[in-house]
């Protein structure tokens, strides 16, 4: 039984002696009613038209873009840095959204058949959106588009986590549009599975863990003409080759660990090492770390905020215990205070697999724990780093760092991840690719560039030779 979340009051993670303005549920059934009133209306709104409603959006977006960066950081604890940076790619992804909305929106001719005919691409009905914390606008926002521009109404529930920053979103969104066709459901688990499960909800976008997602999907499967996304979890892996650029390298991974204190589904939580550069790799992303220093997320210096909450902090304390499997080479801390600052707080930390234990999968290893944690393995040969790459139920992303060019194309046609990177970070994920991933990772209909191919259903046309006037 999930329980029901009615009222609540957030605390800012980096400073737990601020607490945000209480926020309430929202009653779904009223949302999705004025959705599908307003469907029809929105669908037949030509897309140029469509377009210049959201372009006006943008615009109020734009003015506000530091006081929402901001907002972000107080409420999630992403540093002030990284929320500029998400905001950035929000008021980015309108064009590219845009761009694609023209490329797969146009109806297609086909002249090679027994009549005159074409495919076209008509709306769905109401769009569930449901965004995670870490992401609080820039995820649920590049969903949210593509539906917008496909002619149908969303109804976009935030992360109560990040329930201020993303209800102001939303509300900006929703003034440049009809009534009906933006609406914000603000609530936990217990009301995105109402929204998602509406008989009226046509199709779901859904960011989360594995679990949540694995449970959502049962619930909306006997009904076959809902369609669902999911952006699910990782254990993403970066593979250091015998010939990499290593100080290169141990950034890129330092960085893959620590960005949004390891809250990414695409962070670097494992690292999987050619035997004969191991200890000069692990040599340089110690020293790589030192950079990660837990900071007041609010300050525009700070590199690692903290965890977005007491069982995220909880979690990763509980996780430093352990030593099954391995040594560690960098024990953090889950610390109670920064600067004088109360909050969910805290620092690095890499497992070497391996060592003492013979247990030859450690929790450590396989298990998400969203938090800037490592594991490091090694490998003699590309066979044996191909096979514990693959032998993570996840497959989101993946970096390999070597000067060959072969090397690369060798692990990047076999490694089981839906975005391989060459000498970048796991998390270097720009809005200009698509982004999703294999197994436990997605069901194959990834965000970012071209997601408005999974926002239509297809129509085929065809008319009798010379039988209409």
């Amino acid at each position: 039984m999930i329980p029901e979340l009615t009222t609540w009051r957030n605390q800012s993670p980096g400073n737990l002696d601020l607490r945000l303005d209480e926020v309430h549920r929202t009653p779904i059934p009223p949302l999705v009613d004025a959705a599908t009133k307003a469907a029809p209306g929105w669908a037949r709104v030509p897309l140029s038209e469509r377009i210049e409603r959201l372009r006006s959006a943008r615009s109020k977006l734009e003015i506000v873009q530091e006081d929402l960066a901001l907002q972000i950081a107080i409420e999630t604890g992403k540093p002030l840095a990284e929320a500029r940076g998400e905001l950035g790619a929000v008021l980015g992804k309108f064009e590219l959204s845009f761009a694609d909305a023209s490329r797969h929106l146009a109806d297609e001719r086909v002249t090679d058949g027994p009549h005159p005919a074409r495919v076209r691409r008509r709306a769905r009905g109401v769009a569930a959106v449901i965004a995670p914390f870490n992401f609080p606008i820039h995820l649920g926002h590049g969903a949210s588009l593509p539906h917008l521009l496909a002619g149908n109404p969303v109804v976009f529930k935030p992360s109560p986590s990040a329930a201020g920053v993303a209800g102001r979103y939303a509300r900006i969104m929703a003034e440049s549009l009809p009534p009906g066709v933006f609406a914000l459901a603000q609530g936990g688990a217990d009301c995105g599975i109402e929204l998602c499960t509406h008989p009226s909800v046509r199709s779901i976008c859904f960011t989360g863990s594995a679990t949540a997602g694995r449970h959502l999907a049962q619930l909306v499967a006997d009904d076959f003409s809902k369609d669902l996304a999911l952006e699910l979890g990782g254990k993403n892996a970066a593979i250091v080759w015998s010939d990499a650029d290593l100080p290169s390298a141990a950034q890129a991974v330092a960085d893959g660990m620590c960005l949004t204190a390891g809250q990414r589904c695409n962070a670097t939580s494992r690292v999987i090492l050619h035997r004969e550069i191991a200890p000069a790799f692990l040599e340089l992303l110690i020293e790589s770390l030192r950079r990660y220093t837990p900071a007041d997320p609010t300050e525009p210096e700070a590199r690692l905020g903290p965890l977005i909450d007491r069982r995220a902090w909880e979690q990763y304390r509980l996780a430093l215990d352990q030593s099954e499997g391995g040594d560690w080479i960098l024990h953090g801390e889950a610390l109670r205070a920064v600067d004088g600052l109360r909050g969910f707080y805290v620092q690095p930390a890499v497992f070497a697999v391996g060592g003492k234990s013979a247990d030859p999968r450690p929790p450590l290893l396989t298990k998400e724990l969203f938090a800037p944690l490592l594991a490091a393995q090694t490998a003699s040969d590309i066979d044996q780093a191909l096979a514990e790459a693959n032998r993570s139920v996840y497959g989101l992303s993946c970096s390999v760092f070597t000067k060959s060019e072969a090397t690369f194309w060798r692990f990047a046609d076999e490694l089981q991840a839906g975005n391989v990177y060459a000498n970048l970070p796991t998390t270097f994920s720009p809005s200009t690719l698509p982004f999703g991933g294999w197994g436990e990772s997605g069901n194959g209909k990834p965000g970012g560039r071209g997601f408005i191919r999974f926002v239509t259903a297809e129509q085929a046309i065809q008319i009798r030779t010379d039988s209409l006037a």
